[in-house]
């Protein structure tokens, strides 16, 4: 999801660019995630907090990020070729 949203925001930047900047947030989500100050905890306590901050963190959630991007990429590419195949 993170990928197809940074893609979308930033339709003409190279696929490296996309792909780096897609993990560096999910890592960032993770590792913030190690900060326990009481403002963001209640923040945590909240569903949208859960959501988007997380609960806790996993070294697991890293390669689950890295798989999810993988997939996106994967995707991202199958559709182009499929779009590129169909226009002739």
């Amino acid at each position: 999801m993170v990928y197809f949203i940074v893609r979308f925001l930033f339709i003409y930047k190279p696929s490296k660019s996309i792909i780096i900047a897609s993990l560096l947030f999910c890592y960032a989500i993770e590792f913030s995630q190690l900060y326990k100050a009481p403002w963001i905890n209640e923040l945590r306590h909240t569903i949208f907090g859960k959501l988007v901050l997380g609960a806790g963190f996993l070294w697991s959630d890293l390669l689950c990020y890295t798989v999810g991007v993988g997939i996106g990429v994967l995707l991202d590419l199958y559709a182009i070729r499929k779009k590129t195949q169909t226009s002739f």
